[in-house]
């Protein structure tokens, strides 16, 4: 490193990771330059390192020198304090950040959370539970319903610009559209999920992942375009 260079962020995770892409979406976003080490089987030095800055080994994790950032949301609010010229995607108005984290929330929760328990349930094979994806499936039809209204009139999930939230959105709906598909009535959010597919920095992330789509567990369950 030569004398005076800022040293570079570094990002550890994969590129197909639902989570992973927040934090990817978000360093594009505002334009970051970062190192992104790949955690997998190949780099075990990446996954040792991650296995001791995160609880059970999970990513994103965020190193900014000295600093370790773990979890998407706080990596996105890190951020957006120190890194990069783009507007905050947690507003600085705390009264309008609490609707942008409130939908962050729900994308996580009611979205990407039934779709990974489908996708646990596919990768246990002959031992998998059929009442299980059942129950994420009637899950994300509630969900699905509930942002179809939500997203009635609105172009962006929150603060009527992109945020936080809109972050979540992305690869939350990604993904579970492709792995239990949302019905043809909801015309508004899948109006906001093709809005949100054609943003540039999660139009971005998905082309990066393109190459791994044949990973994904639900892969024959829809498409994912």
């Amino acid at each position: 490193m030569s004398a005076g260079r800022t040293p570079m962020l570094k990002l550890y995770g994969h590129p197909f990771a639902s989570f992973c892409w927040k934090a990817l979406i978000a360093l594009y976003e505002r334009e970051v330059p970062f190192d992104f080490l790949m955690v997998d089987p190949e780099h075990p030095e990446n996954a040792a390192f991650v296995a001791q800055a995160a609880p059970t080994g999970q990513f994103p994790v965020l190193v900014d020198g000295a600093r370790v950032v773990i979890e998407s949301a706080p990596i996105i609010e890190y951020l957006d304090l120190h890194h990069g010229a783009a507007a905050p995607l947690v507003p600085a108005d705390p009264r309008a950040a609490i609707e942008a984290r409130q939908m962050d929330g729900v994308f996580d929760d009611y979205v990407m959370a039934p779709l990974t328990r489908m996708v646990l349930n596919r990768i246990r094979g002959a031992a998998h539970d059929p009442l299980a994806d059942e129950e994420a499936q009637a899950a994300l039809d509630k969900a699905y319903a509930w942002l179809d209204l939500w997203m009635t009139e609105r172009d962006w999930a929150a603060c009527g610009r992109f945020t936080l939230a809109d972050v979540a959105a992305g690869p939350a709906l990604h993904y579970a559209h492709w792995g239990h598909p949302i019905a043809a009535r909801h015309t508004a959010l899948l109006a906001y999920r093709a809005r949100l597919m054609a943003h540039p920095s999660i139009a971005r992330v998905v082309d990066e992942a393109r190459p791994m789509r044949w990973m994904f567990p639900l892969k024959d369950n829809g498409s994912p375009d």
